[in-house]
This record gives C-alpha cells, sequence and structure tokens, in this order.
C-alpha cells in the first residue's frame, strides 16, 4: 500500500509553485508542477469556494489526495513541488477517468517521462 507523499501546508510554497511552476490543466483537476533539485516530493491540494459549499470542497480534496496516494506514494519520484487544484468536476467524476486525468497532466508538466 503506497504511502502518502509529504504536504505543501504553508501559503508561501503555494504560491512560489504557482509563481514559478509548470501548469497542467485537465477536466479533472489543474496541476501546477515546479522542480526543487535535491528535494523530497511535496503535495498541496486546494479547492475554491468557485466549485461549491464546504461538502463538495472537502469531498473533492479527499479525492485528489486519494488519487495522488495512488500514484505518487511509491517514492519513486524525487524533485518537485505538486499543487493540485480540484474543479467542479472533480468530486463527481468516475475514479478511473480522475487517475487518467492526473497521470495526464504529471506527463504534461514534465513531472514524469
Amino acid at each position: 500500500m503506497p504511502a502518502r507523499p509529504p504536504r505543501l501546508k504553508q501559503r508561501r510554497d503555494f504560491q512560489r509553485v504557482a509563481g514559478k511552476g509548470q501548469r497542467a490543466a485537465r477536466p479533472g483537476l489543474v496541476l501546477q508542477a515546479l522542480p526543487v533539485p535535491g528535494q523530497h516530493l511535496r503535495v498541496g491540494f486546494t479547492a475554491t469556494k468557485k466549485i461549491g459549499n464546504a461538502v463538495v470542497r472537502n469531498r473533492t480534496k479527499r479525492r485528489l489526495r486519494e488519487a495522488a496516494r495512488l500514484m505518487l506514494g511509491g517514492g519513486d519520484l524525487q524533485g518537485f513541488d505538486l499543487v493540485l487544484i480540484g474543479r467542479e468536476a472533480t468530486a463527481g467524476r468516475p475514479w478511473q477517468i480522475l487517475l487518467g486525468d492526473l497521470r495526464g497532466a504529471l506527463k504534461q508538466a514534465g513531472v514524469t517521462p
């Protein structure tokens, strides 16, 4: 069972990734990725009030956390700070399609070959 990747929690880290990182948008999520050589992979999650009330935002973030754990929790990926941003479709998107969105966004942002 893959472990959870370490988290981004501070606002300045989210802003640094948003300002300097690569961006990849998919129907189910938006990925921002910033290479950080010599560091472990860290992942942050966010969902804005535009997508719905607290219940919808929390469901969205739970789904993104689980997708990240499954795809990135193996520990083989190093040197990136990632931010996963939920969209309106994230909470209701079929699970396999959401995983495909994350896989495609990682590839587009240059995180995985």
